[in-house]
């Protein structure tokens, strides 16, 4: 168990630059407008020599109706009942709100620990909102500028002194394991966490089907369009496999792209995907494979992640033989690079075939760590030559002379030939689809390498 301190307050206080200046990455999006941060993210945070997780909050509304607003705040309620400590944050300059009252007296009722930080105090600007923050009743405030990075030290005895506090009472009731124990998690290198993206257009349900898939209502979802801001990571466990999902803004179509912050979801978005190793693209089942489905598909080819294809919804389609079929067609024309990608239908707000979703994840993920011997790939570069011979520009025929496994993830392989600049890509792609015929490469980016020169293990240059 790790301690977990959450940061929270109204909105446009400057909870995710503290958050990003703990975990030392621009992991949140900030932005002058409120209201940017709406789902909770955790990064783990390094304070000097202290080591925690840090759960970043959407701004305290007070809504308790069915609106987003009010869907942010139990997410908040949440974060704040998981957390070990609690940082309230105000803005000094601005002084203390009714709102900041407000949720202050919520605070003082909760069983987590609260410590009150004052944000923006570079300057004499906030020296009165610092004083004024005293009626809060939270203790002595803590004054910091999460931007310039001032009073981290001040916030480190903070966390320090009440970390220490939790560990001992962890230690007294059993709950710390012994050093062996770490140690042998550290180093068992299978039991990292599969990194998984669940990506789409907006309001696919990319966000229900994490919440299915956890069993609980960890990320805000429901009917409008874009609420999904951030690119929010939870570690979950399949099994006896350790997964660690992404949730990602909806991508839509770059022209439409408008607003600073949908520019800076995206971003984050193309982001997950980078540093992802199986990604699940979700269509929706009454509009399959658009073409900015096609889009963000390329994307993670030209990335060289393994791909699924989720198609949700599916509980409410109709017609969903002439759905399949034309889902297949548009594939084969549009995605050949890509050919037998896994197609799976799913209902993520039903939790109808997750298990064979997860299934395919498993399997693609396979396939793109998968090597293959040297001496199988030249054995079969000589039959498919034979097959169908390389051309012959200019009289004088192209030959494959060698052929080895660069790596894997994704497949990568490296062919040693003649007037390698001269063979066409049509050829390429000839090689390309007898690999994944013969060797079960389906659903996978391949990358071949054409090298001119020798065969580099052969003496004399033969």
């Amino acid at each position: 168990m790790e301690y977990k301190v959450a940061i929270i307050g109204r909105p446009n206080v400057g909870k995710s630059t503290l958050f990003n200046r703990l975990v030392g990455k621009r992991l949140a999006l900030v932005d002058d407008q409120p209201g940017v941060t709406r789902d909770r993210r955790e990064g783990t945070a390094k304070l000097y020599d202290i080591t925690f997780t840090v759960i970043d909050t959407a701004g305290l509304e007070e809504a308790f109706d069915d609106s987003l607003e009010a869907r942010m705040r139990a997410q908040t309620e949440q974060a704040v009942e998981d957390a070990d400590l609690a940082f309230l944050i105000i803005d000094a300059r601005a002084g203390v709100t009714p709102m900041d009252e407000h949720f202050a007296k919520w605070l003082r009722r909760t069983p987590t620990p609260v410590f009150l930080l004052a944000n923006k105090c570079e300057g004499r600007q906030g020296d009165s909102g610092l004083m004024d923050a005293y009626r809060l009743g939270l203790g002595e405030p803590v004054p910091m500028s999460a931007e310039h990075g001032l009073g981290m030290t001040d916030l480190y005895d903070v966390v320090d002194e009440h970390m220490k506090r939790w560990e001992e009472e962890r230690a007294s009731l059993g709950g710390v394991a012994s050093d062996d124990e770490m140690s042998d998690d550290e180093d068992d290198v299978e039991t990292r966490p599969l990194q998984l993206a669940i990506v789409g257009r907006p309001n696919v349900g990319k966000s229900t089907l994490i919440n299915r898939l956890l069993g609980e209502d960890r990320l805000l979802t429901g009917p409008e369009a874009g609420i999904t801001r951030d690119s929010i990571g939870v570690e979950w466990t399949y099994g006896d496999r350790p997964i660690k999902l992404f949730d990602t803004a909806g991508i839509r179509r770059r022209p439409r792209v408008q607003s600073k912050v949908e520019k800076l979801s995206v971003a984050d978005s193309l982001r997950a995907i980078k540093f992802a190793q199986v990604v699940v693209l979700v269509l929706d089942a009454d509009a399959a494979l658009e073409k900015q489905d096609l889009t963000i598909a390329r994307m993670v080819e030209e990335e060289g992640r393994a791909l699924v294809l989720a198609v949700n919804k599916w509980d409410a389609c109709r017609n969903r033989n002439d759905v399949i079929k034309d889902l297949r067609d548009r594939l084969e024309r549009s995605l050949p690079q890509l050919t037998g990608v896994p197609v799976v239908t799913i209902s993520a707000l039903r939790g109808q075939n997750l298990d064979n979703l997860l299934k395919r994840v498993f399997d693609a993920y396979k396939v793109w760590n998968k090597r293959i011997s040297t001496s199988a790939l030249n054995r079969w570069l000589d039959a498919v030559t034979s097959a169908h011979p390389p051309p012959a520009p200019g009289g004088r025929r192209i030959r494959l002379k060698y052929m080895t496994q660069a790596k894997s993830r994704p497949p990568t392989f490296a062919i040693f030939c003649t007037k390698a600049d001269d063979l066409p890509l049509s050829y390429g792609r000839y090689l390309e689809n007898a690999l994944r015929d013969d060797f079960d490469l389906y659903g996978t980016p391949i990358r071949l390498n054409f090298r001119k020169g020798d065969n580099p293990y052969a003496k004399d240059g033969r």
